[in-house]
């Protein structure tokens, strides 16, 4: 760990042949030039946060070190006040009780009713303030498996500095998720779906970054969690909700609907600056790739399955790499082997001594569409809270790790609110979430968006057809 006071962080990539870059290049980078995912060379320390700190003043000792030499702590608490003054509750991520030993952080109190917009709202922010000085304009290419996209469309839209293009799968996502996408009007705002799966919408976006006349051309950025201001975001609320829970600072455990393990990564990298954290356990639906690695040792890509979850169906957890790379002791040599192995055989043996290395920390569980509904039900009948789908998969592993042997409190990552997915919730409890009053029109809005193929080639006309 370093004193961020010394001199600003760098971020190194995980495949080790692009440059180090400052915060201020890797936030409007995205993605690395070798491919990789920027990671910091250094790991702050956690400065001294206590339960009686707003969310905002929070924010702002936390993110200061991973941003010094972009932005000073003042105005990144600016930022924080202005990001989170739209949020439902005016502690911004809210921690309830669900039963003995066991929380859940409400992280849907944002504009577009998803975890997403914790991030978001604060990395919409930054870039705009960098761009601004630069004067530069970028065009964001954004995969969603249903969440990010909407959150992104809020943080950006009418921003006149940044081109938004964000690739769905088709009919992979919900309608309500779909629609707060797809009904905005802004003048910089595109949707295209994609025929195919969130991996496929993925792939093109990292496709996009690899093709370097094309990247330069658009300026192109990211605000997927491959983009490091992402995950970093994400890191507040582990600390601030595990002092809500421990104010005397004793572990705590996490439980985290898993899919492209981005917001489980943060906490990792929360657990790394100085939290006391016992278990991190990753919760996945029926696309389970994460929790078989935990079984066997090895990743093997297979089709994606639809459920009722559908922001995790998917088989390549892009933010995986960065902590294989950690596991790693840093090989970005090795971390190219591995996956370009996985890609061509589809499967691939991780080293002994990584698996270990993370299965010392991680835990990892699953729950197929039945199981969802049956837990939805549970939770509504004993603790009278109503949760989506994705939600249900973390308080189901959570009860798993508890029947394990895990002790400390374990805090359930909330992700999304049960209106998001009002037909596997009424399945579930007979009974339909209503949308806040902000969104009550959602469903008779029109619509705008393209379908497409899974084809690069179009997706860069797309693109290039904006600045045209």
């Amino acid at each position: 760990m370093s004193d961020a006071s010394e001199r600003p962080l760098t971020y190194t990539s995980t495949r080790g042949s692009a440059p180090e870059l400052g915060f201020g290049d890797v936030l409007l980078a995205g993605l690395a030039v070798d491919g990789g995912l920027y990671c910091p060379t250094t790991v702050p320390e956690l400065p001294t946060v206590t339960a009686e700190m707003s969310y905002q003043e929070a924010a702002a000792a936390i993110m200061a070190p991973y941003v010094a030499g972009t932005f000073d702590v003042g105005t990144v608490r600016t930022m924080a006040d202005d990001a989170y003054r739209s949020f439902r509750s005016p502690s911004v991520c809210p921690v309830h009780e669900l039963a003995s030993g066991r929380h859940l952080l409400d992280l849907t109190q944002g504009p577009t009713l998803a975890f997403k917009d914790v991030a978001l709202q604060m990395v919409g922010r930054m870039l705009d303030a960098q761009l601004e000085r630069r004067g530069e304009r970028v065009t964001v290419i954004g995969a969603t498996s249903g969440d990010t996209g909407s959150a992104a469309i809020e943080a950006l839209a009418n921003n006149r500095n940044v081109d938004v293009v964000i690739l769905h799968p088709l009919d992979r996502v919900s309608e309500v998720q779909r629609r707060q996408m797809t009904t905005v009007v802004a003048s910089n705002i595109s949707n295209v779906a994609i025929e195919g799966t969130f991996d496929d919408c993925q792939d093109l976006v990292k496709a996009a970054f690899a093709d370097e006349v094309l990247r330069q051309e658009m300026n192109l950025a990211a605000v997927n969690s491959i983009n490091w201001a992402r995950v970093m975001a994400q890191i507040v609320y582990y600390v601030t909700s595990a002092r809500a829970v421990r104010p005397d600072g004793g572990p705590v455990s996490f439980a985290v609907p898993t899919g492209n393990f981005g917001n489980i990564l943060a906490g990792w990298y929360a657990k790394r600056m100085g939290l006391s954290v016992d278990r991190l356990i990753i919760a996945s639906n029926r696309n389970d790739v994460l929790t078989r690695f935990f079984e066997t040792g090895r990743l093997i890509i297979e089709s994606v399955e639809p459920s009722l979850s559908p922001s995790m169906d998917i088989q390549i957890s892009s933010n995986f790499e960065r902590l294989l790379w950690e596991a790693s002791g840093r090989d970005g040599d090795a971390i190219v082997d591995l996956l370009a192995a996985l890609r061509s055989e589809g499967r691939v043996d991780v080293p002994e001594a990584w698996c270990d290395a993370i299965r010392a920390e991680f835990d990892g569980y699953r729950l197929d569409d039945e199981g969802i509904l049956a837990e939805i039900a549970s939770v509504s009948s004993d603790s009278e809270l109503l949760i989506d789908p994705h939600t249900a998969v973390g308080t189901y592993a959570a009860r798993r790790a508890q029947a394990d042997g895990v002790k400390s409190p374990i805090i359930v990552l909330s992700t999304a609110d049960p209106a998001k997915f009002p037909d596997a919730v009424e399945r579930a409890v007979g009974a339909r979430p209503e949308l806040p009053a902000h969104l009550s029109e959602l469903l008779t809005r029109s619509e705008r968006f393209e379908t497409m193929t899974n084809d690069l080639d179009a997706i860069a006309a797309k693109l290039r057809s904006l600045r045209s």
